[in-house]
């Protein structure tokens, strides 16, 4: 992966908020779109809010030292429509959160440009679907919304231009975007 960011808009009693990191890593492997496998994954902990004591609530409630990451593993691709440049897909996969998995179906944009894939894409997720507590603090005078919204930005680069080592003892491999 050439770069990315993960970003979270949530809700709470003190006003809406936004977690944002960009410590993303990822593979795509696939020959045509239809065919693309891979993954995604972050470590929690690396998600700041820019207010310090909403970053340690948000790793005390995630449990980022029995879950220290997130991961979303790509197992199919549904092209709703395709130009040149670009594709409106479903990303079909699982997510892993919080020690959770759930078969997941996300709408997604896909950009084309020089061997490189960009993907966006916004969607609303359940905290409570993940397990995830803690939501509220000072007996419920503050209070987190279950209800957030996840944006993502990826990068793909072809594997030869990707900054990080692709992994070692695997077999040989059609096209590949780190």
């Amino acid at each position: 992966m050439r770069s990315g960011t993960l970003r979270f808009d949530g809700r709470a009693t003190v006003g809406d908020f936004t977690g944002v990191t960009a410590a993303v890593q990822g593979r795509m492997t696939g020959g045509s779109l239809e065919e693309v496998t891979g993954w995604v994954v972050a470590q929690v902990d690396s998600l700041t809010t820019d207010n310090d004591r909403r970053d340690r609530d948000l790793r005390k409630s995630m449990e980022t030292d029995k879950f220290p990451t997130m991961r979303f593993d790509l197992s199919g691709v549904e092209v709703e429509s395709r130009v040149a440049d670009s594709a409106v897909v479903t990303l079909v996969g699982r997510f892993t959160i919080h020690g959770v998995e759930r078969a997941q179906r996300l709408p997604a944009r896909l950009y084309f440009d020089d061997g490189a894939v960009r993907v966006t894409g916004s969607f609303p997720m359940n905290l409570h679907d993940y397990r995830i507590g803690g939501l509220s603090k000072m007996l419920g005078i503050l209070k987190m919304h279950p209800d957030i919204m996840v944006h993502v930005d990826l990068v793909f680069a072809p594997a030869a231009e990707a900054t990080a080592p692709p992994e070692a003892g695997r077999g040989a491999r059609r096209s590949t975007r780190e």
